[in-house]
């Protein structure tokens, strides 16, 4: 992997700019790094994530479908 050393202050978009100037492997290679550092999911956040499953599983009939939802959504 090649090694690049910047220390350059950039706004958001003109690190868009830089990204869609790498290849499409440098590009996954990018993502896989940002979606994979350790990302922590705090245990409170996991408890109710596990606890709306649950409910979903005692009430199934509460559950709306994503694809009908959206379709009400404004903007």
């Amino acid at each position: 992997m090649d090694t690049i050393h910047l220390k350059v202050n950039l706004n958001f978009q003109q690190l868009l700019e830089m990204i869609k100037q790498l290849s499409p492997s440098e590009k996954l290679e990018l993502n896989d790094f940002l979606w994979n550092d350790a990302m922590e999911i705090p245990v409170e956040h996991q408890k109710m994530v596990l606890e709306r499953i649950q409910k979903s599983k005692v009430n199934p009939n509460n559950m709306l479908d994503w694809d009908d939802v959206s379709k009400t959504l404004t903007v």
